[in-house]
């Protein structure tokens, strides 16, 4: 089993290669009667298509969507959804002379070891290429979402750190996030990360960045208190995208610094509202959703194609280098955004319909 299938209720099931003829995913679980247009799905797909800017890979893809099957008249029949996103503009000769080769960083060995064979154009099935397939997924279950909880449901993500640069996150923009190609929040630091990130593309290296992913709007009591904790269910979808390698929620890893009197989240009664006087916790609780913003942050290693020669083997097992041409992303972290978007969305949906099936009459 290669496990291309995520969630429980809402199920999504993504297909295809980096260089192959095309992408796609097919979702089952989807309610019915859901008014969605391709040009919706359009919007999502939009902020994470390569080719953009001058801060990600030059690969030139449109990444338009189609929608096969599951919608009637412009809206959700409950039956399997299925969209196909075609490649355009693969360039698989520039992987040629790195065929028999390990790219450091890259799942290249690992899955070679696994399976036996592997498809080194681009990458194949462990490319980020697969991700927009998410993102497809991801537009559909924001529009269940918004459908059935209402305007004030939005997710909303942002780049916090690149490299070693980070920003003022009480500065935080939601308008200003997305004006600009950085998913920078902090309108401050964005020339600063412009140069900081040129530099980097010139020297022919990369940086790494950290995600964080803000949901409003969510009800109270999504999730579960053991094996199916919402935190547990967005760890996972973060780390299940590609070069992510930690997931905070909330204050995540620096809650070991603090006391368990400035950790504690303390709440209080006003005009027949439950309220917080802090969000330490990132809106979940023993597993299950408070009512709060969810809050969760990720970090994304430093894209690992460079054209710095580094030490590898070939799959003879034999020493050698290699300089990892072709067109490359400095920072991959910068498209995770829209990707983290889609999961968070995704799950959320997941564990709304699994409310609702044990919860509600």
């Amino acid at each position: 089993m290669s496990f291309n299938t995520f969630g429980k209720l809402f199920r999504f099931t993504t297909w295809g290669e980096s260089h192959g003829p095309a992408i796609g995913c097919v979702i089952d679980g989807c309610p019915p009667n859901v008014a969605i247009t391709e040009k919706e799905i359009q919007i999502e797909l939009n902020k994470r298509k390569p080719g953009q800017s001058k801060f990600t890979t030059q690969r030139k893809e449109d990444d338009k969507v189609n929608i096969l099957s599951g919608i009637f008249k412009g809206k959700t029949t409950g039956t399997p959804i299925s969209m196909i996103i075609y490649n355009k503009d693969m360039r698989s000769r520039d992987y040629e002379t790195i065929r028999n080769k390990f790219r450091p960083g890259h799942a290249d060995y690992t899955y070679f070891k696994k399976y036996g064979i592997r498809d080194y154009r681009g990458g194949g099935r462990q490319s980020a290429r697969e991700t927009a397939a998410r993102v497809a997924a991801g537009a559909l279950a924001k529009k269940v979402l918004e459908t059935k909880i209402g305007k004030k449901y939005k997710v909303v993500g942002a780049v916090t750190q690149l490299g070693i640069l980070g920003c003022n996150i009480k500065k935080w923009n939601d308008k200003f996030i997305l004006k600009n190609s950085l998913f920078c929040p902090d309108k401050s630091m964005l020339k600063i990360w412009q140069k900081y990130l040129l530099n980097i593309r010139k020297a022919g290296s990369s940086c790494g960045a950290i995600i964080e992913i803000r949901a409003k709007g969510v009800p109270v009591g999504l999730g579960a208190p053991i094996y199916s904790k919402l935190d547990m269910d967005l760890a996972s979808a973060m780390m299940s995208i590609n070069a992510v390698k930690g997931v905070n929620i909330g204050s995540g890893m620096n809650s070991a610094q603090l006391t368990g009197e400035q950790n504690s989240d303390e709440i209080y009664q006003y005009k027949n509202k439950t309220n917080f006087k802090s969000n330490n916790a990132g809106g979940i609780l023993g597993g299950i959703s408070t009512g709060q913003d969810i809050i969760v942050s990720f970090a994304v290693k430093p894209t690992s194609s460079i054209l710095s020669s580094r030490k590898t083997i070939d799959k003879f097992g034999k020493n050698t280098s290699i300089s990892v041409k072709g067109r490359h992303d400095p920072c991959v972290g910068i498209r995770a955004v829209p990707i983290g978007e889609a999961m968070m969305n995704c799950v959320l949906l997941d564990h709304y319909l699994m409310n609702i099936a044990q919860c509600k009459n």
